[in-house]
């Protein structure tokens, strides 16, 4: 009896992660996807015990689909190192962005604050940009003076990019019209670069897939060079982040790792037992180098610092300097 309860409980598992590869037919399939290494090693456990039983033939099939499924999500298994996507060039600037979900009701934002002031990135891509937020964060505008706030409909999760570069001359950044993207070209030491941060809702049934639909032309507007960065609320092999990357001709960075869980769990179970939610995507002359999750600052989510560079072999521009210095005196600031 016992075999057969746990012979039921591997199959309905494998019924789940066989409709996370769907997900392209319908996102109540895709739903599946963002579950695909938990259920994976969940089957596999399951069908360890049926081995020595009657269900070895199916336990033994089980099995393999279970390790057939968890090399689809190879970038994304829980590690304690970074991912190395590139080597790091000698002759090109490498810059950082730092990609954070604030969490809208973060107890400790000054833990938020110390984080940016010690890892000084070029630039800042945020979800969750609630009205105490926007408060927050203008502690810090004279060090990011180059900045728009994406407010959302329910005050909650709106988006932000902050710069300690300038917005190329005779640019605006802009809002995505619910808030769920922010955009600006960059100046990159003469070199502009379009620079997106984006928040998704929750898959389905929630308003995932027609909000992505709504940003095709967000999406589809961005530069030859580009990079974007945000809580996808979505893993990285799903068909939700694809279609994102299909729309907006991007490539997906390989992922740093599980980044978000429930809140309250504890931040090394969030580590190897979390979802890996937090994208970061790339087009055109920019190769990203690696990708590092940092420390706990009170959200639900961990920071992520990327590390990249710019495609085209660069001597340092005569430029460089000045865009890397914040001026006091022609702050650019920007609220959507």
């Amino acid at each position: 009896m016992a075999a057969g309860v746990i012979f039921l409980a591997m199959t309905a598992l494998s019924a789940a992660l066989l409709a996370g590869f769907l997900g392209s037919v319908h996102p109540a399939l895709d739903s599946f996807s963002h579950f695909r290494i938990h259920l994976a090693l969940l089957m596999a456990l399951c069908a360890l015990p049926l081995l020595a039983t009657s269900f070895r033939p199916q336990a033994a099939v089980a099995m393999i689909f279970a390790v057939a499924a968890l090399a689809t999500t190879l970038d994304a298994l829980p590690r304690p190192w970074p991912t190395q996507a590139a080597t790091k060039p000698a002759d090109r600037i490498v810059y950082r962005l730092l990609q954070m979900n604030l969490r809208y009701d973060n107890p400790t934002p000054k833990k938020v604050l110390s984080l940016i002031g010690r890892t000084n990135p070029d630039v800042i891509t945020l979800n969750e940009v609630s009205a105490m937020w926007s408060t927050e964060l203008g502690y810090i505008s004279s060090a990011y003076p180059y900045r728009i706030l994406c407010a959302h409909p329910n005050g909650v999760f709106g988006v932000a990019l902050l710069s300690r570069r300038p917005f190329a001359a005779g640019t605006q950044p802009r809002c995505e019209r619910r808030g769920a993207m922010a955009m600006a070209t960059v100046n990159f030491g003469g070199i502009g670069v379009d620079v997106a941060a984006i928040h998704l809702g929750w898959p389905w049934p929630r308003e995932q897939y027609e909000q992505i639909g709504e940003l095709s032309g967000p999406l589809s507007s961005l530069g030859e060079t580009a990079i974007m960065a945000g809580d996808c609320n979505a893993v990285p092999w799903s068909a939700a982040v694809q279609r994102v990357a299909s729309l907006g001709g991007l490539i997906v960075m390989p992922s740093a790792g599980p980044s978000w869980i429930y809140t309250g769990l504890p931040d090394f179970l969030r580590r190897f037992a979390g979802l890996p939610i937090d994208q970061v995507f790339s087009r055109g002359a920019l190769t990203i180098h690696s990708a590092v999750r940092l420390e706990d600052t009170g959200s639900d989510h961990l920071p992520v610092m990327v590390e990249f560079s710019l495609g085209v072999p660069d001597t340092k521009p005569a430029d460089e300097h000045e865009t890397a210095t914040v001026s006091l005196r022609q702050p650019m600031r920007s609220r959507g």
